[in-house]
């Protein structure tokens, strides 16, 4: 059977391929718990920088299995698994970057919404479709209102419109439009992993910890985690290297830290 998911290293680059491309990358339980596994994995990997999402054939991602969802034999673990995966963003600790071509609809622009950095290519389309099929985005809404605000995210859900990439752009949910969306995504990804292993990490968390928080109490988490920063090996070898007119040398990556 064809793997439904591709993974390659790429020095400190993970490129995650999804490729079921005969159903334009639908999200089953086999993708999607495929996917959590790959990315959870690549957060525990001191090897791992950052994260490269891309898709085999014309979609990124048409959304739900509709034929496994229609099954309805399955639904816990089809809930649990899609709970997992449409709140990947907010949990992963690695930076996560997609490359988007072709459609990205329903699950998908909810896949979309939990990576960090967003590509997307001259033919991409979004938008929360459930609503044709009598449905509504239950699970991907909380990624998707924290890309584009509530009151966006809500007409996206009610009028189920396809929108294109210079549309994804405006709103937030692309943060480049590119010919070569998948090449632009990996010049990212890698830059992006080349970077303080300690500085990006920490900070994500900072991001996770301080979200819905009030601004004097993330204020103060804040100058406890830039005091830690600040006392670490890697930032003392970013100094000496900026003075230097180098590139830096991360010892959290020499040492193998996560």
């Amino acid at each position: 059977m064809t793997d439904v998911l591709h993974s390659v290293r790429e020095g400190r680059l993970l490129r995650l391929t999804l490729n079921r491309p005969d159903k334009r990358n639908a999200l089953n339980v086999t993708l999607c718990r495929k996917l959590v596994s790959a990315l959870e994995q690549a957060a525990g990997d001191p090897a791992v920088g950052a994260i490269l999402l891309t898709a085999n054939g014309t979609a990124f991602c048409a959304g739900m299995d509709l034929a496994e969802i229609a099954q309805a034999t399955h639904a816990e673990e089809i809930d649990a698994v899609h709970e997992q995966l449409f709140t990947i963003g907010a949990r992963l600790a690695k930076p996560l970057v997609a490359g988007v071509h072709g459609a990205a609809l329903g699950g998908g622009t909810g896949l979309v919404a939990n990576c960090h950095i967003v590509v997307a290519g001259p033919e991409a389309s979004f938008g929360l479709t459930e609503i044709r099929l009598g449905l509504w985005p239950f699970l991907v809404y909380r990624a998707v209102a924290g890309a584009l605000g509530e009151r966006r995210t809500l007409e996206l859900s009610l009028t189920g419109r396809i929108f294109g990439p210079g549309e994804a752009r405006d709103l937030g949910l692309a943060h480049e439009v590119a010919e070569d969306a998948p090449d632009r995504a990996g010049e990212i990804a890698r830059a992006v992993a080349e970077f303080s292993p300690t500085a990006v990490q920490t900070g994500m968390a900072f991001v996770q910890r301080v979200r819905g928080l009030g601004w004097r109490e993330a204020g103060a988490i804040a100058r406890e985690v830039r005091n830690q920063v600040f006392a670490g090996e890697d930032f003392h070898e970013g100094i000496r290297a900026f003075r230097e007119k180098r590139s830096p040398r991360w010892p959290s990556i020499g040492e193998g830290k996560a």
